[in-house]
């Protein structure tokens, strides 16, 4: 993991990181839509305006501060190509709703241990704070996602099948 070293370097990577989800997560509200699996769609619907919500209030926040530039890609939850690829395609064509939270939850513990690394290295005390926040903040979309993956009944392939992970 590359260091941070200020608060403004850990608020691009959030960035891209509550851009990513909020991105995703309409991606997968609109998959179960399709789907017909209408329970399904609220949910990601919600986890989508959850996610704005909290790029919203980083934007706000950083609004006149210089942010370093963070590649959103790098936060990619699928995959770092072009949208149009064929294996994107392929994942959405076989996704399923408890495959679509499986992939939610390995992304929000994913962005909980970056920033509780963060906050672990950190000398500054603000940039310290800073990361306990957010990772609590990913720590409330982990128990949301586990608690619906605990209702969520699993059809056909798993997506350790899928992904390989």
């Amino acid at each position: 993991m590359r260091t941070i070293n200020s608060p403004n370097e850990l608020y691009a990577h959030a960035i891209a990181l509550e851009r990513e989800a909020a991105e995703r997560y309409a991606e997968f509200a609109r998959r179960m839509d399709d789907l017909g699996n209408a329970a399904a769609a609220e949910v990601f619907t919600t986890l989508a305006r959850l996610e704005e919500e909290h790029l919203q209030t980083l934007l706000e926040r950083t609004q006149g501060v210089p942010v370093p530039e963070v590649l959103d890609e790098q936060y990619a939850w699928l995959d770092a190509g072009a949208p149009e690829t064929t294996a994107r395609e392929l994942v959405f064509r076989l996704l399923t709703a408890r495959q679509a939270l499986d992939i939610a939850l390995r992304a929000e513990r994913r962005a909980q241990t970056f920033f509780e690394k963060v906050m672990l290295a950190a000398d500054d005390p603000a940039l310290r704070a800073l990361a306990r926040e957010m990772a609590a903040e990913e720590g409330e979309h982990i128990e949301l996602v586990e608690r619906l993956l605990q209702g969520t009944h699993q059809p056909g392939l798993e997506s350790q099948v899928i992904f390989g992970r």
